[in-house]
């Protein structure tokens, strides 16, 4: 609360200074407006479900790319580890901005897909590369008494993985996947660079007609931290129920 204090202080007396005229009763109606005695989604909040779309996509898709990254790195054959290494080293050596232009501008129109697409393969790769590191100290992690274990009772790789790996894995990264689903939400406003009409470029426009930036980003910043503190708290509850299960 001081630190919040602090921070409305600040702001005050700066924009006093600037000479800014605050105008937050305008921003409501960009979020929700009533019309003929029905409620309409304003450009914010359809700006925020395009968001969410994104995020949602890309965190299934970025868990799939790194866990499947993470396999190939722990894999016995030198072609998969060399792929993996490959991917890995190409996307967090290179900008996400860089990667989400070159996948809009050179492999959509070569594979036709839309901006949407575009946008969801460049955050899933760029996310699933980092991600890929965390399932794999995980997995690592586990005790090699595990895997003799299972594989004494007969199952094979890929069900020791599905049954008896994983599953103990997931409880022990959770937390870092999180600070990586929080920071793709974040990441997703990147996406208005190729004309998505995400949160932050619907937030764009508005201020273009409106002139009310202050306001206007001060609320889009609020949205995104909806979302990252709703995903945290998910999250939260989740690690809280894998313990009273072990």
């Amino acid at each position: 609360m001081l630190v919040v204090g602090a921070a409305a202080w600040v702001m005050a007396s700066s924009t006093e200074r600037l000479g800014y005229s605050w105008h937050w009763y305008r921003i409501p109606q960009y979020i929700l407006f009533l019309e003929d005695s029905s409620l309409i989604a304003g450009p914010l909040l359809l700006g925020l479900l395009v968001t969410l779309r994104i995020t949602a996509a890309s965190l299934v898709l970025a868990f799939g790319f790194g866990l499947v990254s993470a396999l190939f790195r722990m894999s016995q054959s030198w072609v998969a580890r060399i792929l993996a290494r490959g991917y890995l080293e190409l996307i967090r050596n290179t900008p996400l901005l860089v990667q989400l232009f070159f996948i809009y501008f050179v492999i959509s129109p070569i594979l036709d897909i839309s901006r949407f697409t575009s946008a969801v393969l460049a955050l899933s790769l760029f996310e699933g590369a980092y991600a890929s590191e965390i399932l794999r100290a995980g997995i690592v992690s586990i005790h090699k008494g595990q895997w003799e274990a299972a594989y004494s009772l007969g199952l094979s790789t890929f069900h020791a993985y599905r049954h008896i790996v994983l599953p103990q894995a997931i409880r022990r990264i959770l937390p870092p996947l999180t600070g990586q689903a929080v920071s793709l939400v974040k990441d997703s406003a990147l996406v208005s660079t190729i004309a998505i009409y995400d949160l932050t470029m619907q937030g764009q426009a508005i201020i273009a007609e409106t002139y009310l930036t202050f306001e206007v980003w001060f609320t889009i910043a609020a949205m995104y931290l909806l979302i990252t503190v709703t995903l945290s708290s998910v999250v939260n509850i989740l690690e809280n129920r894998f313990r009273l299960v072990s």
